[in-house]
């Protein structure tokens, strides 16, 4: 599977919900279901998991994905992903960023080999 990173950097393609539907496996889709159930305290049903990445035009996108906020301003601005936006970091990335330093690190990698930065 090729690299798809989302709008705000976290890699879609490490995502278990993307891999269950990639997969097409019911089993895994149970499986994250019943994780994601009791990580967020939200109910998941097997059914709820099937995403094709979040800058895909598919309308397979994960519920949280759906109503993301970064994802909408990086559609709306028809960026490839908030390294490439003007205005990056801005302030609807930095909540993320607090909590998954990851994707601030692969979008401050892609600035650097495209020498935005």
């Amino acid at each position: 599977m090729n690299r798809i990173i989302g709008y705000c950097g976290i890699v879609c393609s490490d995502c278990p919900v993307l891999i269950a539907t990639q997969r097409n496996d019911d089993a895994e889709r149970r499986r994250v279901a019943e994780l994601f159930t009791r990580q967020y305290g939200r109910e998941y049903k097997p059914e709820d998991i099937n995403c094709d990445g979040c800058i895909s035009d598919s309308p397979r996108i994960f519920h949280y994905c759906n109503v993301c906020e970064i994802r909408k301003c990086g559609m709306d601005k028809m960026v490839k992903n908030c390294g490439f936006c003007k205005e990056y970091p801005c302030k609807k990335l930095s909540k993320l960023f607090a909590e998954y330093s990851k994707a601030k690190e692969t979008l401050d990698a892609i600035r650097r080999q495209r020498g935005i930065v």
